[in-house]
């Protein structure tokens, strides 16, 4: 049995990128494409439409300004996530403040 439902599916997949640095951007492009290559995982889990979050890129996780991360979670609040897909956690957020603002903004948005 799947816990993606047809109320998931009907909205957007988000898929947001983030690396740390310009360095990494530049030079780790291997962890770009497992990102960006979200999408595809995306789309075989039934979405049809998927948005990429990348405004981060080279934005550190910690104590900066991430209009990406923002931007997910206004669509969060707006009611247009079905689901957010990411690498990994820490991608999402760096510190516990972040984390639990974006489970409760979505446990909000499910009710």
């Amino acid at each position: 049995m799947s816990k993606i439902t047809a109320d998931h599916l009907s909205l957007s997949a988000f898929v947001y990128v983030r690396q740390s640095t310009a360095y990494q951007v530049a030079n780790n492009l291997e962890s770009q494409r497992r990102q960006y290559s979200l999408v595809e995982r995306a789309r075989q889990l039934g979405w049809e439409t998927v948005e990429i979050v990348d405004d981060d890129l080279g934005r550190s996780g910690g104590g900066t300004a991430r209009p990406g991360f923002e931007k997910l979670l206004a669509a969060i609040c707006e009611g247009r996530v079905g689901a957010v897909v990411s690498l990994e956690a820490s991608r999402l957020a760096r510190n516990g403040h972040d984390w639990h603002t974006l489970l409760e903004f979505c446990v909000w948005s499910a009710l």
